[in-house]
């Protein structure tokens, strides 16, 4: 018997790195005021459908259940967030600020940091909308990486309506192609994210356009830096005939925002070709990429999008989050740490606390029962030994568990009512009390 294709198991070693992230992560999100949802692993094959198309079945664990309901594993977390929402959080006062994280699943052949079974962790802003709120995102995000100590991480953001805007501007329409099932716009956004220049001529000749009209377009992407592209930008857009320059003020103004709310990335790059590849994103778009992942390199990505139109609440729409690649961002610090000879991973990740072995070298371990709960309820970690070893091995068994401290208790000690504690960081050995405050004060 073996595990799935695309699954992994997580020993005690790799879950202490795991948890550190994530309570680390969920710790950021509190001080940003966003609460912890849950929903379930399954659900309706229909919500990822309306949201995604029928196209997206391939991808998914989709099955019927034995009443012959369609139902899939969920492959991300953000629509399941949206139908609870609808469902249970109607009346709830707005704006909702909510965090999640949990296991999602797709049918894919899995690289690096990328699996079949994955976590992800994210957040939503719903019933706020504009600049601020989209600050507010980009800062929870930002001061997540920080927190996790990632180094040379890359945040780049643009802004949908930006595109939009250019391309209806040079004749694209945004109607449905019967053709290709979606807009014309849409499918010049998707090509400008990925760089296929190529497809963007083709695009134009189809709609009997001249391909050089997409000439500016190519303008808009070869911009690069910060805050100091936005006004060669608006240089090109003015130049550009009915185009608005509404969202690009809206993504200066987010831009503005998000410097005082946050530190400043690694490197922040304004891409006015960053589409996320999802015809949901309706505003700013952004995403986070790290170099040691090489072409698996983005660990984050998030925007303004709709889609609780889809649920009957469209004047909640458009609301503002982002997914974080878990397993992504766990192994870029991994790898960073490696390079660096850290044996720490994650910041926090090796327990401050005192760890104790409390080892009865013959004695009675009964008696020691009573110290054992006084000192966890004290919030320590005590791992008492359940077997009979020579003492040789009790040194090599607190070693091989990793405790700081070994408590040795013989039986003559217990009638003396002392016993002798070993710092395994300092190789210090003194005699303490068998009492609770005693044995507290000497670690």
């Amino acid at each position: 018997m073996q595990r799935p294709r695309g699954t992994r198991d997580f020993t005690p070693q790799a879950m202490k790195r795991r948890l550190a992230l994530e309570h680390l992560l969920e710790d950021v999100a509190k001080r940003h005021a966003f609460s912890r949802v849950q929903t379930p692993v399954f659900e309706s094959l229909e919500l990822f459908t309306a949201k995604s198309g029928p196209g997206v079945i391939k991808q998914l664990y989709a099955f019927q259940d034995k009443g012959e309901r369609e139902l899939t594993l969920r492959p991300e977390l953000t629509a399941p967030v949206m139908r609870m929402v609808a469902e249970e959080m109607r009346n709830d006062t707005k704006p909702l600020r909510l965090s999640y994280y949990g296991q999602c699943y797709r049918y894919e052949e899995f690289k690096t940091g990328r699996y079949r079974e994955f976590f992800q962790y994210g957040v939503e802003l719903i019933g706020a909308r504009g600049p601020l709120a989209e600050a507010e995102v980009l800062a929870l995000a930002v001061n997540m990486l920080h927190a996790t100590g990632l180094k040379g991480w890359e945040v780049r953001i643009g802004h949908v309506g930006v595109l939009k805007d250019a391309l209806a501007g040079l004749g694209l329409s945004s109607e449905v192609d019967a053709k290709t099932g979606e807009p014309p716009v849409a499918s010049a956004m998707r090509l400008l994210d990925k760089g296929d220049d190529a497809g963007l001529s083709d695009l134009f000749s189809a709609h009997g356009l001249d391909p050089n009209n997409a000439e500016p377009l190519r303008a808009l992407a070869s911009l690069e830096g910060g805050m100091e592209t936005l006004e060669p930008a608006r240089t090109l857009l003015s130049s550009m005939d009915g185009v608005s320059l509404e969202a690009l003020d809206e993504l200066e103004a987010t831009l503005k925002a998000l410097a005082a709310l946050a530190p400043a990335p690694p490197s922040l790059a304004v891409d006015l070709t960053v589409a996320r590849g999802l015809d949901y994103y309706t505003g700013m778009v952004f995403e986070v990429k790290v170099e040691e992942l090489g072409g698996e390199g983005q660990i984050l990505g998030g925007g303004s999008y709709k889609l609780l139109h889809l649920f009957g609440l469209p004047d909640l729409d458009p609301c503002c989050g982002f997914g974080l690649g878990f397993d992504r961002v766990l192994l870029a610090l991994e790898m960073q740490a490696k390079a660096a000879g850290r044996n720490e991973v994650v910041p926090g990740e090796i327990d401050a606390r005192p760890y104790i072995a409390i080892a009865p070298n013959k004695a009675e371990p009964t008696a020691l029962l009573p110290l054992v709960a006084a000192l966890r309820e004290a919030g320590i970690r005590v791992e008492l030994l359940l077997s009979k070893k020579n003492y040789g091995r009790i040194i090599k068994w607190t070693e091989g568990i990793g405790a700081s401290h070994l408590l040795i208790v013989k039986p003559e000690d217990l009638e003396a009512g002392t016993g002798r504690i070993i710092n395994f960081t300092t190789g210090d050995r003194q005699e303490v009390e068998l009492n609770p405050k005693a044995v507290l004060k000497a670690l």
